[in-house]
C-alpha cells in the first residue's frame, strides 16, 4: 500500500484536535503555576490576578493551540502532497 495523497483539511482537523488537547494540558499546568505564584505573593489582591490568569490559561491556550495546530498541520499536509508527487509517496506494509 502506498500513500500518495492525504486530504489536507481532514489531516488538519485531527491535528487541530490533538493540539487543543495539548493546550488543555498546558493550560492546566499554567493555571496551577499562576495560582501557586499568586499565593506566594504577599501583596493584597495578588490572589485575584493569579486566579484570573489561571482561568484565562484554561480557556485561551486550548483555543490558540487548536487554531495554530490546525493551520500548521494543514500546511504540512499540503507540503506532504507536493513531496509525495515528486517521490511517489510513502510505502506501507500492513498485515
Amino acid at each position: 500500500m502506498i500513500i500518495k495523497r492525504v486530504g489536507p483539511v481532514s489531516v488538519a482537523k485531527i491535528g487541530g484536535v490533538l493540539y487543543a488537547v495539548f493546550g488543555v494540558i498546558a493550560g492546566a499546568i499554567m493555571s496551577l503555576i499562576g495560582i501557586a505564584g499568586a499565593f506566594a505573593m504577599p501583596e493584597e489582591g495578588a490572589g485575584i490576578f493569579g486566579a484570573l490568569f489561571g482561568v484565562a490559561a484554561i480557556v485561551v491556550l486550548p483555543i490558540v493551540y487548536g487554531v495554530l495546530g490546525f493551520v500548521t498541520t494543514l500546511v504540512a499536509a499540503l507540503i506532504f502532497n507536493a513531496a509525495a508527487d515528486l517521490v511517489g509517496g510513502i510505502e506501507l506494509e500492513v498485515q
